[in-house]
């Protein structure tokens, strides 16, 4: 019994389970990294990656919420963006990788401001995901114009 309690102490015991590095928890992953790569993971930008999530895979808010924080773990966890975009692009269409791109502007999207750290970030996992650059630019003027039409 005594170690069980000091077991809720001991910051190595995980409380967010490592994820399956499948195509679903990859995306995610890539969403919270798109996040944070200019520093500040704000709530807005957690908000909409769980959105994101609720709406391509039909979780719940509690699920895609559930489903954001093992992605976070997995983003820490695997640390090369290369491996976490070769999860994809083994696993998914080229039509559903288009749409991996076009959920990553819209997390960039999310807090109202774009950053050259995010824009960086997303065209380098749309190149590792076979997606050209006018197709990466395509997508951002589609994502740009939804997000003014519904903001």
């Amino acid at each position: 019994m005594f170690e069980r309690i000091l077991a809720l102490f001991d910051k190595s015991t995980p409380s967010t389970p490592l994820p399956p590095a499948d195509a679903k928890f990859a995306l995610g992953a890539l969403m919270v990294r798109t996040a944070m790569a200019d520093k500040a993971y704000l709530f807005q930008e957690v908000e909409e990656i769980d959105r994101v999530l609720a709406k391509m895979y039909g979780l719940k808010p509690l699920e895609a919420a559930k489903m954001r924080a093992q992605c976070e773990k997995l983003e820490h966890e695997l640390p090369r963006t290369e491996d976490l975009a070769a999860i994809l692009t083994d696993n998914i269409s080229e039509e559903k990788r288009e749409a991996a791109v076009a959920a990553l502007w819209d997390v960039v999207y999310a807090d109202g401001n774009r950053h050259a750290k995010e824009d960086l970030l997303v065209g380098e996992i749309a190149g590792l995901l076979g997606v050209d650059e006018a197709t990466c630019e395509r997508i951002r003027d589609e994502e740009v114009a939804n997000w003014d039409k519904n903001h």
